[in-house]
């Protein structure tokens, strides 16, 4: 381990909205910086101007805000070691880049793209690995001119050395070493002056004192490369953690849209707490122990280290995450959770407030297992008029005319009921149902399709209650109405 000062980043393109796998690394760091009393950066790599999505940095911000990782330096935040966009930092590569030819570790190329396809498909037909042949690399000065005379505009190429190796350490893989001969003079800097991910992530890195880089293992393959650039520029190397691939449920392949919700933003609009997914997200590649699951935000910063990274690939399971949610949506107060699915309703077309939700969230607290699930389970206490099939009300071994005949007995004994209570409502139907020689099954079966439109519902006595004696009865009569009309 470094003896500096813990300083970690998260470094995303904007090419697209932000991915549940970038915000475990992101998590990962923060915890990291939080657990070391670090500090947290967040870098905005936005050179590849083809691909830039308008809309990435705001949802990157906003997801990273709804999951309660504040960044130190960064986007909106400022810092020291500013600007923290890479398009606003492009004198300082080409500096650097240049610097790297004047010192012999690079050079200037003036292949056309039309040259390098031919030689690609040169590579191709004879099996050969693909790969720049260094063509450019050992042009004389006077060959250099004539092709600057031609207006022709170089990249800048990475002489990498041509015979020995490249040894790194990685704190989950252990010391890797690569043959220099099997690396390619990579661009550094493109003829339009823009830098490459290569160049931009080495010197943003060493000129913003990172100290350590945990990022997806499929950057792996990259590190020589790099530590031959730290190595040119005489910069000491950051530790390295590469971390865990996040994979499809099934274990095959990596999580995409096809399995479910793989940006935050999907997570969020389903009523995933920020909370379930810290905790989820930080068991995805990382273990405290074999046992524990539950994990508070200060627990994680306590425990969390490099030491519990497992570098085999981790399984996403959104079945586990349900659970967890589950479990944080039972853990919240009654007016905690009522301002929570507000949004929801309201989403679905219920204008409500936080204390019209808070009488229904003891009825459904132990149902949800994500926020947006309150819709399914109470719209009815929200609609005018429930959308029912008059069918729906005759209960099981039972005619529409009994049905019917049941249904305008319990209209009259819930219109009775003083003190319109869950306590006071269900004896009165209990005796009901012995009266009319029924269990009480079907009977409260025919009155919860009554009063919520549904065969599944909360439970009923607490749900009349909360409709109200007024609701109750006006919903009763238009039950009768619809089976009546069925049985004439």
């Amino acid at each position: 381990m470094t003896e500096k000062s813990v300083r970690v980043r998260i470094a995303p393109s904007p090419t697209g909205y932000f991915h549940i796998g970038s915000a475990r690394t992101a998590l990962f760091n923060w915890l990291f910086a939080r657990h070391h009393g670090g500090r947290f950066i967040v870098r905005v790599e936005d050179t590849d101007r083809s691909r830039y999505h308008p809309e990435a940095v705001p949802d990157m911000l906003a997801s990273l805000r709804w999951l309660g990782l504040d960044w130190d330096e960064g986007p909106e935040v400022g810092g020291d070691y500013g600007p923290y966009f890479q398009s606003e930092r492009l004198e300082i590569y080409r500096h650097y880049a240049h610097w790297l030819v004047a010192q012999g570790h690079a050079y200037r190329c003036y292949c056309p793209p039309e040259r390098l396809a031919a030689l690609r498909r040169e590579q191709r037909e004879a099996k050969d690995d693909i790969g720049y042949d260094r063509h450019c690399r050992t042009l004389t000065a006077r060959q250099r001119a004539e092709y600057e005379a031609q207006g022709i505009i170089p990249v800048i190429r990475l002489a990498v050395p041509l015979e020995g190796q490249t040894t790194f350490h990685d704190v989950l893989y252990g010391d890797i070493t690569v043959d220099n001969s099997a690396l390619n003079d990579l661009v550094l800097l493109k003829s339009d002056g823009y830098p490459t991910y290569h160049l931009a992530n080495v010197v943003d890195d060493h000129l913003m004192a990172i100290s350590h880089i945990m990022r997806g293992d499929e950057w792996l393959s990259s590190v020589p490369k790099h530590v031959l650039l730290y190595h040119a520029f005489g910069w000491e190397v950051p530790v390295y953690a590469h971390l865990p691939l996040i994979l499809a449920p099934s274990g095959q392949g990596k999580l995409s849209k096809r399995h479910g919700g793989v940006e935050v933003r999907d997570f969020r609009r389903q009523g995933y707490l920020p909370e379930a997914m810290v905790n989820y997200l930080a068991r995805v590649g990382w273990s405290y122990d074999d046992k524990t699951e539950i994990f508070s935000r200060e627990e994680l910063i306590r425990y969390f280290d490099l030491s519990g990274v497992n570098s085999s690939p981790a399984r996403f399971s959104y079945e586990r995450l349900e659970w967890i949610n589950g479990y944080y949506i039972r853990q919240l107060d009654a007016d905690d959770l009522a301002e929570r699915l507000v949004p929801f309703l309201v989403e679905a077309g219920f204008p409500v407030a936080a204390n019209q939700v808070r009488p229904i969230v003891p009825l459904v607290r132990e149902r949800l297992k994500k926020l947006a699930d309150v819709v399914e389970w109470t719209d009815f206490f929200f609609k005018e008029q429930l959308d029912y099939e008059p069918a729906a009300l005759i209960g099981p071994k039972m005619t529409a005319a009994g049905s019917l005949a049941a249904l305008r007995r319990a209209r009259e004994v819930l219109a009775s009921v003083p003190d319109f209570r869950a306590e006071t409502i269900e004896p009165p139907l209990r005796a009901l149902a012995d009266e009319l020689g029924l269990k009480s099954g079907p009977l409260l079966g025919i009155l919860r399709v009554a009063v919520t439109g549904k065969t599944v519902a909360p439970p009923l006595f607490e749900t009349l209650a909360v409709l109200g004696q007024a609701r109750t009865v006006a919903r009763l009569d238009r039950a009768v109405e619809k089976l009546a009309a069925l049985v004439a």
